[in-house]
Parts: C-alpha cells; sequence; structure tokens
C-alpha cells in the first residue's frame, strides 16, 4: 500500500530528496568555520564518527517509523503511542511544530539569498558596501517582496503533488548546487594566497581533539547537518517503497551531506584567505564577508551570482521538507486536500514570518527553535521510536529491503548510544546556547 501522497520512483531520488532536505546553511555558513577552529582535518575523526553514528541510527530510525506507520509526523507517533498513552500521541505536535518554526525563520533566511542573487545579477551587491546592502532587508518588514517570494517558490513545487513533485525538483536543484560549488572550489583554488586557507582547513592541529569543545561542537554539527528533528525525515520514511534498504539510503544521504559540507569549506575559506579578510562564521559570512570576496575577484559578478543562486537551491530543498512535514501532516490529522494544506501551511509560514524580519528577532525566533524545540523533537522521536514502538518492533521495518538482516550491534547502539546522546545534544544546546 502507498501513500496517498505517492512514493519516491527509486531510491536514488529518495536519497536526492533527504540530501537536498540535509543540505542547508549549516553546512554553508558553519561547517567550514568550525572545521578550521577545531582542529583542521583532526576535527573530522570525532565529526565523521558522529555522522556515521547518527546517521546509522538516527536517520534510519525515522525513515522505518515513516515507512512503518505509512504516514508523516503525527501519523508516526500516533503509531507509537498507541494504546500506551494518549499525552505521548500529543506531545508528538513538538517536533512538528519544530519544522514548522524553522521554517518560518528559514524563508526569511533563504529571502535574504535570494535578494543577494538578484543583487549579484544586477551587480549592485559588488557595487556598494556590503554590509549596507545587506541591513537595508532586515529591519522590520525590510525583506517582503524576497520573503513572499521564497514561500510562493516553495509552494508552487509542492502544490501540484508531492513524492514524485519532490523527487523531481532534487534532482534538478541538487546535482546543479554540488556542480556549481564545485566550481567555485576550483576557481579559489588558483586564487594567491588560498593556500593559507587550506592550511587553516586541513593542516591536522591534533592537540585539539583533548579538548573536550572540539567533541561537542563536532558532535552538535553532525547531528544538526543531518537534520534529525523528529519530523522532517519521517515524512520522507513515509514515501519510501519497501523494498528499499533504509540503512544504505541513510549512510548515502550522511556521505553526499558531508560531502556538500566539504565543496562549501574549499570554496569559502581558501577565498577567504587569499583576500585577507578574517573568517567568520553565520550570517556575516555569507551576506558580508563572501560579496567583499567577489568584489575583488575576476569576474566576480558572475561568481556571485552562482554562489547564491547554489545556496538558493540549498535552502529552497530544505525548506520544502519542513513544509511537507507540516502539509502531510494536516492531510492525516484533518483529512485536508493536498492543495488546501499547503496553502494554510504557507499562509502561517509567510503570516508569522512577516513580523520576524528583523535580524533580531529572526535571529531570537531560529535560537529557540533550534535550542530547545527542534532538539526536544529529536529526543523524543529517539525515545519513541527505540523505547516505545520497540526495537523489536522497529528491526522488522529495518529489515525490509534487504538481503541480510540488521546486524546484533545495531540494537544496543541505538538504544544505549543514539538515545542518550540525544539527550545529551539537547541538554549541551541549552548550556551552550547552540551547538549544529
Amino acid at each position: 500500500m502507498h501513500h496517498k501522497n505517492g512514493s519516491f520512483t527509486n531510491s536514488f531520488g529518495f536519497i536526492l530528496a533527504c540530501v537536498g532536505s540535509a543540505v542547508g546553511l549549516g553546512n554553508i555558513w558553519m561547517f567550514p568555520y568550525r572545521l578550521g577552529q577545531y582542529g583542521g582535518s583532526a576535527f573530522l575523526v570525532p565529526y565523521l564518527l558522529f555522522i556515521v553514528l547518527f546517521g546509522i541510527t538516527g536517520l534510519s530510525a525515522e525513515f522505518a517509523i515513516g515507512r512503518r506507520a505509512k504516514t508523516g509526523t503525527l501519523g508516526s507517533y500516533d503509531l507509537c503511542w498507541k494504546g500506551k498513552s494518549a499525552v505521548g500521541q500529543k506531545i508528538g505536535w513538538i517536533p512538528l511544530l519544530g519544522s514548522l518554526g524553522i521554517a518560518i525563520g528559514y524563508s526569511i533566511i533563504i529571502g535574504w539569498v535570494l535578494r543577494s542573487l538578484f543583487g549579484s545579477v544586477t551587480g549592485t551587491i559588488l557595487t556598494e558596501d556590503s554590509a549596507a546592502y545587506f541591513s537595508q532587508a532586515t529591519g522590520n518588514f525590510g525583506s517582503f517582496p524576497w520573503h513572499f517570494a521564497v514561500v510562493a517558490i516553495t509552494t508552487l513545487l509542492l502544490i501540484t503533488g508531492s513524492a514524485v513533485q519532490i523527487e523531481k525538483a532534487n534532482k534538478i536543484m541538487m546535482p546543479v548546487f554540488f556542480i556549481l560549488f564545485a566550481v567555485l572550489a576550483v576557481r579559489v583554488l588558483f586564487l594567491d594566497g588560498a593556500s593559507e586557507g587550506y592550511k587553516f582547513l586541513f593542516v591536522p592541529r591534533w592537540e585539539q581533539l583533548k579538548d573536550v569543545n572540539t567533541w561537542i561542537m563536532a558532535m552538535g554539527q553532525a547531528f544538526f547537518s543531518l537534520s534529525i528533528t523528529g519530523s522532517g525525515m519521517i515524512v520522507y520514511g513515509s514515501y519510501l517503497n519497501k523494498g528499499e534498504d533504509i540503512l544504505a539510503a541513510s549512510m548515502r544521504t550522511a556521505l553526499f551531506d558531508t560531502i556538500a559540507a566539504m565543496l562549501a569549506a574549499l570554496a569559502i575559506m581558501p577565498a577567504v584567505f587569499a583576500f585577507g579578510i578574517e573568517p567568520d562564521r553565520g550570517p556575516s559570512l555569507m551576506f558580508i564577508t563572501i560579496p567583499n570576496i567577489f568584489k575583488q575577484m575576476p569576474a566576480g559578478r558572475v561568481f556571485s551570482a552562482i554562489f547564491f543562486l547554489s545556496v538558493c537551491f540549498a535552502g529552497i530543498t530544505s525548506l520544502m521538507n519542513m513544509f511537507e512535514a507540516v502539509i502531510e501532516s494536516l492531510q492525516h490529522k484533518f483529512n485536508f486536500g493536498r492543495k488546501f494544506a499547503v496553502l494554510l501551511c504557507s499562509v502561517i509560514c509567510f503570516g508569522v514570518g512577516i513580523f520576524l524580519e528583523a535580524e533580531s528577532s529572526v535571529g531570537n525566533w531560529m535560537d529557540f527553535i533550534t535550542i530547545i524545540v527542534v532538539p526536544f523533537g529529536a529526543v523524543f522521536g529517539a525515545f519513541s521510536i527505540y523505547y516505545i514502538f520497540g526495537y523489536k518492533n522497529i528491526k522488522e521495518e529495518l529489515d525490509e529491503g534487504r538481503s541480510k538482516g540488521i546486524p546484533s550491534w545495531f540494537g544496543p547502539l541505538a538504544k544505549y548510544v543514539y538515545v542518550p546522546l540525544t539527550v545529551i545534544v539537547f541538554i549541551l544546546g541549552i548550556i551552550f546556547k547552540g551547538i549544529g
């Protein structure tokens, strides 16, 4: 039996959709800085360790419960907690609200990216002061048309269908994203002074592995990079055919997400050092530092447009997943038609977001959602799947589509390592005011 919204046609389309969800701004404006800050290539040791761990146990659990329930967030938690606790079923709304909350803030930020793309095409962003150009869009109601355009584009991509439409969009946007970032990385390679950037990124400083902060930040970066939220990946799992190997799909998703993060590092940090600009992270890196680099680069207008176009693609594919989690649950819970559910989600997202367009407002909003709501949703999801629904039941779903059964070490790893780590990520995120 297939989901009423359809299903992905093959594992490649499913993986590209999941990669589209996972590859986002964190890969672009946070990973390159953290890689250099916390030991260069030494940072990759804990990062890759956590990517593998979270990919195997976390992503696979969300895919599996979605496929088993044949529905998304709310329906999956109904299945987990059915006959056990009505309160548990109601708490399932929190991960869903996390997806909606991220979508509200994310659509504003992608609006800034779209505006920067337009400024790159016209050359405005390269002729004006980049900080002043950025500040023009970050006041109250400062990004209205760009914000609206992002929500409208996402709505149009989703309103005509679901699984197949998501698959088609990602089959175009994600390969283009990788190609464009690869082009940028090759161009940056030939800049004078780029070698200092490569040293910052890749010369291992093994002593950093003795610093607990390195392990904490690697864990947080890996966890949030894979979009383990207790919501978004569940809905994609519900569109997955029974013949697909979930563990293999999870690891391929983790692999391509890591490649995207490395491409971003290779495209950004060598250029930062080539032009003697202080490496930074967050919005200032993307909207102020990078335009200043392109100003000084031959054919900077072209490369600026390539950069912001690729970021737009990464942002919109992530936004599609956030929207879809909400849309599918509205369809499931209230029996809404597809088009009405899409439009309702879009109206809520834009209607709330227009009052958060100021940089400080959206920053505070995203801090609350990403530090409190989303990590709680991930903890609730992990606990619900592995303890309430039960490992025996979820293992049956994970065994589907595999030539060999799940190995014996998987259960203890999931229940006694992964689930406690989600709690640790939640607590450390509050203590450090964000680790992902």
